[in-house]
């Protein structure tokens, strides 16, 4: 890392404070250091958690991010404390997936993005949204998500 990219960083290298909420939450990228490279970034929260915007009470989600950068890329610290913000926001499973990536595709300008959010159970129902942002280009090497489907103790 270059010493200009690291004085543009606002968190990494910083003692950071856990934000309150997503819109104050401060999501950073650094320029691709491959490119004009096409692969794959593939980012895994097992434990994500936000609040149902009714009952307020926590939900939980396992959330893979994969993207194939263009010009920037995630930094990841700024990644981490932006979805810890989510654990006292309240929103529905579909706006939290989609919502965060959309907000990293606004930032990023990825050639390609998706979210898999893997909701554990509420009200015994699990809950599975995605989201892409086109169409995967063919000579990625894009793995499965594996996350396999909610199967309970069965």
């Amino acid at each position: 890392m270059t010493k200009n990219i690291g004085e543009t960083l606002k968190q990494l290298g910083q003692e950071t404070e856990l934000p309150t909420s997503p819109e104050k939450a401060i999501l950073e990228r650094v320029p691709n250091p491959q490119e004009g490279q096409l692969y794959l970034i593939r980012f895994t929260c097992p434990e994500f958690t936000s609040l149902c915007p009714i009952t307020n009470q926590p939900d939980f989600a396992h959330l893979v991010i994969d993207y194939i950068p263009n010009d920037w890329i995630m930094e990841s610290k700024s990644l981490k404390l932006y979805l810890s913000s989510y654990r006292n926001h309240g929103a529905f499973h579909e706006d939290c997936t989609v919502g965060i990536g959309k907000k990293i595709e606004k930032l990023i300008s990825p050639r390609w993005l998706r979210i898999g959010g893997y909701w554990y159970p509420r009200g015994g129902i699990p809950i599975d949204v995605f989201y892409q942002s086109g169409k995967a280009p063919s000579e990625v090497w894009i793995p499965d998500q594996g996350v396999p489907p909610y199967r309970g103790r069965g």
